[in-house]
Order: C-alpha cells, then structure tokens, then sequence
C-alpha cells in the first residue's frame, strides 16, 4: 500500500481524490460502519468538532441509506413503509458537518494508519469508484452484526436472514406472491404452502411472528377471500433452547409465550434445526416441517471481514475484542463499538456486554467524550454499561418486557399499553439523536397523517 501525505487522500494507484485543503491539519477520525451506534456517533462528532473545525469527520460506510434494524421485522412484515423511514448517508453528513464515503473496508494499515476501501462496480460492470486510502488519526469500528447460521446446511440456498432492508423488502414481495398465489390457484394447496417457520425465537424472531400474524390478516382482508387465514395461514416458531427469549428473564419470556399462544402461532422449543431444505425444514429428530418460506433468526457474530482484520483481537464470533475505554486491545488508536465489538461488562467478570441497541447507543455518546478528551490530551474513561432491561414487542396485540436499574430505581415489570409506549420511545431516542426535537416532531406528525390515507399493509 501506498503512503499518503497529510495534505490528502489517494486512491490505490497513488492519484489524489478528495483534497482535504485545511482540514489535513486536523486531527482525522475515521468512523467504519454507519448503522445505529455509528451513525449516532459521527452526527455528534460532527456536530461538536466538524462543524467548529477542531477535527475532520470521515464516515466510511458501504450502504447509501440508513435504516434502524431493530425494525426490519415490520419491513418484512409489511405493516413499515422503508421509504418512510430510510435515511440518506450523504444528507446526513451535509446537514451534520462530516463527510459521508461510500464504500467497503477491505484493509488496514496500523502503523501508517489507513484504511482502504474496494472499487464499486455498478451493476452494469462500470466501475463508479476506484479502491481508495483513508488516513487516520483515531479509527472507530462499528460495523454492527451478521445472523449465525452455525454451519447448517441449506440456510444460505433456503432461508432469508434479516439483515438489511433489502432482504426484509425481499421477504415481503415472497410473502405477497404466496398469498397472491394461494388465492388465485385453482388446484389444492400443497402442504406447506402459506407456512412460515421462523428459526430463532429471539427478539427478532418473537416479534416478526406476531406483525406477521397481524399482517397477513390484513392483507388477506383486501380482497383475498379464498383464504381463510385461520386455517391456511401458519406461523410457527421454531427454538433450540428451552424457552423462547433465552437471553431476556423468564417472566418476559413467559408472558410472550403466553401471548404468542393466544394469538395462534406455533412454538417449538427445544427443537435444534439439522437442515433448512428449499420446501420447509429439518430438526435434529427427524421431523420435517413443510414451509414455504424460512427465515433464519438464530444466533449473532460480526462480519467475517473482523476475524484477524489488521491482526487486531478478535473473539470465536469475529467480535474486536475491547478494553472498557472501548480502545481495541492491540491498538490504542483503533476503538470499536456496538455488535461487532467484544467489550466487557465493568462489574460481571467474564460476561461482555449484549449486542443490544442500548448498548450502541450509550457507546456512541461514550465515544464522543472520549475523542474529546483525546483531543484535550485527558486520560481516557472506562465505558459502564447500564442495562434498562428489555422490551418485546408483539405488534398490535402487546408489549412486554422489564425495565431496570437507573431508569425506575429497581425492577419493574411492563406490559401492555405503557409497554409498547417505552417501546417505541427506544426508536424516538434513536432519531433524536440524529436529528434533534423539532424535526422528530415533525416527522413523527407527518407519518401519522400519512397512516390514515394508506393500506395499514405494505401490498406490493
């Protein structure tokens, strides 16, 4: 790889491409990946350093719109419009006073600090940008999280994984075609045909099955009346561990599964899925289930890209393993938050800290601080994280969950309407972040006028 001068950036043969003017001089911070924590992390940054030109902000990310995972599920199930909620990287940045860069990290240079990214090629095999070289002087990683399909077979070839917009959007036009399909055919219905087995009984999993059972009523409503959608319409939940939610406490699980039970989506636990075959799916017993479409909603690790990326410290699932200041444990310029980073809970030996959205969101404004006092010459601070405990959603029908610590002075058990309120509070706090009250306000106004002059259901 090539070296860079202060003054600029240069693509892989060495020819500048963006002249940085002034702003070389500035102490460079290069942000990875612009998802929930990232993203949080550069509109501040800008907003304090860019903006007063004590730093240069650089975002490198390889999607051009932003959109908050927690609610890929409502995308895929149809009752979330993608266009309504999506958000532009390059306004953003504009608007924020950083710089937006499209395009994926595929390299690393420690000791010159730089960072490389690959050329794009449309899908006309033009190429619209050359491979690049970034310079830093602080690198933050925060490329978020990949579904896990521990090795089974048939999951990449037959199984949808909710990983970005663009596969949730997928899911729904399938789900639309199948129930398009089932009412206009006129020979019998093949086993399987309008069942959906979701494999994974997490949060994601637990919430899409039930917007699912909401949505597909609804859609069937418009018209598709040779569907009965009690008796031709399964969902049905599939888990390997004893109960559904493992990772959130046992009276949240319950109540879910009791709610779950109530609305009429099938549960399997305990079930270990062998193989997801193109026509349903394989358990470890032997039974197979017929299902027309899989989604795969087991299980997390980091991108692929983490594992020995820069020889930095990475764990079994590809998370960068971090000190609690966040700095990587091989390169104090480099830090890491969010899913992709292995970081350590202060206070519970040996336990890391979940891949959850609160924990980006704290990180985010953690790393803020830190890059100022890094700025400032201060020592660094120990990042502790505060768990506010854990809200499901099931859509229309409940909410349930537990908030702790700080937050209620204790533990307080939720459910119902107050529930589903802190719920949706999760999302607000997010865009008040990248957006401040006035425009959260406005939107928030805009969406609800929008809901009562259109289809309740996404229908194409």
């Amino acid at each position: 790889m090539e070296s860079t001068s202060p003054a600029m950036d240069r693509d892989s043969a060495g020819e500048p491409f963006n002249v940085l003017g002034p702003e070389a001089e500035l102490h460079q911070v290069v942000v990875i990946g612009g998802g929930a924590g990232g993203l949080e992390l550069v509109t501040a940054l800008g907003d304090k350093l860019g903006k007063r030109h004590r730093a240069a902000i650089t975002l490198i990310e390889k999607s051009r719109t932003h959109f908050w995972k927690p609610h890929l599920h409502e995308i895929a199930a149809g009752s979330m419009d993608l266009g309504s909620y999506e958000l532009n990287h390059l306004a953003q940045s504009y608007w924020h006073g950083y710089r937006y860069r499209y395009g994926e990290v595929v390299g690393i240079d420690r000791e010159k600090r730089l960072v490389t990214t690959a050329p794009y090629v449309d899908e006309h095999g033009e190429q619209v940008i050359a491979s690049r070289v970034f310079r830093y002087d602080t690198l933050v990683i925060c490329i978020g999280s990949l579904t896990n399909d521990f090795g089974t077979p048939g999951v990449k070839e037959n199984a949808i994984a909710l990983e970005t917009p663009g596969e949730a959007a997928r899911f729904h036009r399938r789900l639309v075609n199948a129930c398009i399909r089932a009412h206009a055919q006129s020979e019998p219905r093949r086993p399987g045909q309008l069942t959906v087995a979701i494999i994974g009984a997490g949060a994601t999993g637990v919430e899409l099955a039930a917007e699912l059972h909401k949505t597909t009523r609804t859609l069937v409503s418009y018209g598709l009346d040779r569907i009965d959608p009690s008796e031709d319409i399964r969902i049905i939940l599939i888990e390997a561990a004893p109960r559904v939610l493992p990772a959130v406490p046992e009276r949240v699980s319950l109540a879910a599964r009791r709610l779950l039970g109530e609305i009429g989506v099938e549960v399997k636990i305990g079930a270990a899925v062998a193989e997801v075959l193109p026509d349903g799916v394989r358990l470890a017993s032997g039974e197979i289930i017929p299902a027309e479409l899989v989604v795969w909603a087991a299980g997390v690790k980091a991108p692929e890209m983490l594992k020995d990326f820069g020889g930095l410290e990475s764990n079994r699932i590809n998370q960068l393993v971090v000190e609690p200041t966040l700095q990587t444990t091989r390169d104090e310029n480099i830090f890491s938050i969010g899913d992709c980073a292995a970081c350590p809970w202060l206070g519970k030996d040996g336990v890391n800290v979940p891949p959850r959205a609160q924990a980006a969101h704290q990180q985010a404004s953690h790393m803020l601080r830190q890059i100022q006092a890094r700025l400032a010459g201060k020592p660094l601070k120990p990042w502790r994280y505060r768990d506010f405990g854990s809200l499901v959603s099931l859509g229309e029908y409940s909410t349930v969950g537990n908030l702790m610590g700080g937050l209620v002075g204790g533990n307080l058990w939720l459910e119902g309407y107050f529930a589903r309120m802190m719920y949706l509070s999760l999302y607000k706090l997010h865009e008040l972040a990248l957006h401040g009250f006035f425009k959260v306000a406005l939107d928030t106004l805009a969406r609800l006028i929008t809901r009562r002059t259109e289809p309740h259901v996404k229908l194409h």
